[in-house]
């Protein structure tokens, strides 16, 4: 008889210092990550699918495409409708498939994947992704791209980890120093282009105390320190926890958790880091047509206090 396993597949188990990380097999996704034995991220049972996209990494495109279906290089192509309620393909292609790990330490996993070509995406590409734990500063992922087929590809990436202080979020502050932010409709689509957050209550600048807020939009403009990373912060229950994104993403999406499973439901925030916006493969904002041979990568990570 065959050893039985979870159905999320290795578990690969990173420690340094106070924190602690699970990254799973099947996704490459981030099933956990604790600091003094506190939970950072929402986190889920090994052997159950990941729900509502913890934890996940999002790749040939994060978010959604409007009903599945976009033009490339002067061809269309139609998308599985891997979200049914609104009619979009959502988050990628990667997100289940099972990353072979290709190198591991104690505090860190290196994980890989090729991708080949798939229903309303004919592009081949090969994906390495990076976590490494560190005692002082937390959680470090570095994702990369390589185009290995014949052809440019679009391409763009994302994340989604869900931030959590142990409280419910209306209790929480939320810091974002972003610009604008993206509306969308009934279907999650924008329908047009970022707009101001003054005067909105996507407004989370020098911090907000969330309540009833329900949140799920993309923002850009982002402030960005001598390193040129933008920060996202959740404080709540004497905590906080904060989500750095590199220059790789001009976008981070923020969701306040609201229709997702009533067990975690505004347990946690997502933050979300994006090198483009929702349905950046109909409108062309920020997609990289990743030539053959050519790479991409961005990095961001986690802190607690």
């Amino acid at each position: 008889m065959s050893e039985q396993r979870p159905i999320t597949g290795d578990q690969h188990v990173l420690a340094a210092g106070p924190y602690r990380a699970v990254v799973t097999e099947s996704g490459a996704g981030l099933r956990s990550l604790t600091h003094d034995g506190l939970d950072v991220v929402l986190t889920h049972d090994a052997d159950k699918l990941a729900p509502a996209a913890f934890g996940q990494l999002l790749v040939p495109w994060p978010n959604r495409v409007d009903r599945g279906r976009y033009t490339f290089g002067g061809e269309s192509y139609q998308l599985a409708l891997s979200e049914p309620k609104f009619e979009n393909a959502i988050h990628g292609l990667a997100r289940w498939a099972p990353w072979r790990a290709v190198q591991q330490a104690d505090d860190r996993v290196t994980l890989a994947l090729d991708l080949l070509g798939a229903q309303g995406y004919p592009f081949r590409l090969a994906f390495t992704v990076e976590y490494v734990l560190h005692a002082e500063d937390g959680l470090t992922v570095h994702l990369s791209a390589e185009n290995t087929g014949t052809r440019p590809a679009p391409y763009a990436h994302g994340a989604h980890p869900y931030l959590t202080v142990g409280v419910p979020i209306d209790e929480c502050t939320a810091v974002l120093d972003a610009e604008r932010f993206l509306p969308t409709d009934d279907r999650m689509i924008p329908p047009g282009a970022p707009v101001p957050v003054d005067g909105t209550d996507r407004d989370l600048r020098g911090g907000r105390v969330l309540g009833a807020r329900e949140i799920d939009n993309a923002y850009t403009g982002l402030a960005r320190d001598e390193h040129g990373r933008a920060w996202a912060r959740l404080s709540g229950g004497g905590r906080t926890v904060e989500l750095w994104a590199d220059e790789a993403h001009p976008w981070i999406e923020v969701y306040t958790a609201h229709t997702i499973p009533a067990g975690n439901r505004r347990l946690g925030l997502a933050v979300e880091p994006m090198t483009a916006p929702p349905n950046a493969f109909v409108t062309g904002t920020d997609l990289i047509e990743l030539a053959p041979g050519a790479r991409t990568g961005g990095s961001w990570g986690i802190m607690a206090s």
